[in-house]
């Protein structure tokens, strides 16, 4: 592990102190002007990193740059042995994982980007991806036993691991929008999306590619007129907490509920996050016809085990909207 590593390791794992050249030498084994020159550099990277003679270094309360070890940091004990890779700028993190699913990487791999130059939504519309304001991340799984039975559920379960990561973290109460979008203060705040790929020798699925895109803060720029009123960001303008802490939490909450799929046991807290249960709605089975989609009206009474909505038209008919079938818009 190189000398920066294990500088950033150690500000990171003090953010409350600072430590001092000498200090930090001394517990790395190396020179002070090796640390330094990690320093250095890490500034370049865009660590905020205060220096002050006779005190030491420490990250400023505002450095927030995504960083494998500051995700570490806040990862159970079970989860560290998973590989955490970081990156500046990539097509989408779902793309970069994919291609690393292709070389073999191993269950648990986690991708995130401080950037996505084509961030994918679902049925192919594209996500806001700017550069340091947002958690990019996708995580790969291998499902065998009772997770591949199972994986239809998986979308669900990410939207419940945001929501608890959320609260645990930020002490916000963000909602859950049918099936893979999380509000908060009435916008959407995450969008998630699941891809699976399929053994062709078994017929089975080999691969589930789990991408959540998260708005930690408002760019300063901020959104794109086309998103403005739709999009918000979880974060308060006055918010310290760096986007490692809730990357962290979202992944804990995940690989949790993960271990217990087949158990459903999240689907509580799906149903009473949830911002459509009760409410009046328009729905779309994807079918499209002279005057292009066609919608439907009914009510949302309730979500079943496997994450099936179920509505009432109407008429009285009930019906269960499944995953991957339909796009579902509060009216």
């Amino acid at each position: 592990m190189s000398v920066k590593t294990e500088v950033l390791k150690l500000l990171e794992a003090n953010r409350d102190r600072d430590l001092s050249g000498q200090e930090i030498a001394k517990c790395l084994g190396v020179s002070r002007a090796a640390v330094w020159k990690a320093v250095q550099v890490l500034k370049e990277q865009g660590y905020r990193i205060e220096a002050a003679n006779n005190r030491g270094y420490h990250l400023a309360e505002d450095s927030d740059v995504l960083s494998a070890e500051g995700i570490c940091l806040g990862l159970k004990e079970d989860y560290q042995k998973y590989e955490i890779r970081v990156c500046q700028c990539v097509d989408s993190t779902n793309q970069e994982i994919k291609r690393r699913a292709l070389e073999g990487a191993r269950e648990g791999l986690v991708v995130l980007s401080e950037e996505q130059t084509a961030g994918k939504g679902r049925k192919g519309r594209g996500f806001y991806s700017p550069s340091g304001t947002g958690i990019y991340m996708s995580v790969l799984f291998r499902p065998s036993g009772e997770q591949s039975k199972n994986v239809v559920l998986v979308t669900t379960a990410a939207a419940v691991a945001v929501c608890r990561a959320i609260r645990r973290v930020l002490g916000e109460e963000p909602e859950i929008k049918w099936v893979n979008d999380v509000y908060f203060r009435g916008k959407k705040i995450c969008g998630i999306l699941t891809e699976a790929i399929s053994d062709v020798e078994c017929g089975g699925i080999d691969t589930v590619v789990v991408g959540i895109g998260i708005n930690y803060r408002t760019p300063p720029e901020g959104f794109p007129a086309d998103l403005e009123g739709i999009v918000g960001a979880v974060c308060t303008e006055d918010c310290v907490i760096p986007r490692n802490a809730l990357a962290a939490a979202v992944i804990n909450e995940l690989f949790d509920i993960y271990q217990e799929l087949s158990e459903k046991t999240f689907m509580e807290d799906y149903r009473k996050w949830s911002n459509v249960i009760g409410k009046e709605i328009r729905f779309s089975t994807g079918v499209e016809y002279g005057d292009g989609e066609q919608w439907e009206y009914g009510r949302a009474l309730d979500i079943d085990e496997d994450g099936g909505l179920v509505v009432c038209l109407a008429d009285g008919e009930e019906r269960v909207l499944r995953t991957g079938e339909i796009t579902l818009r509060i009216v």
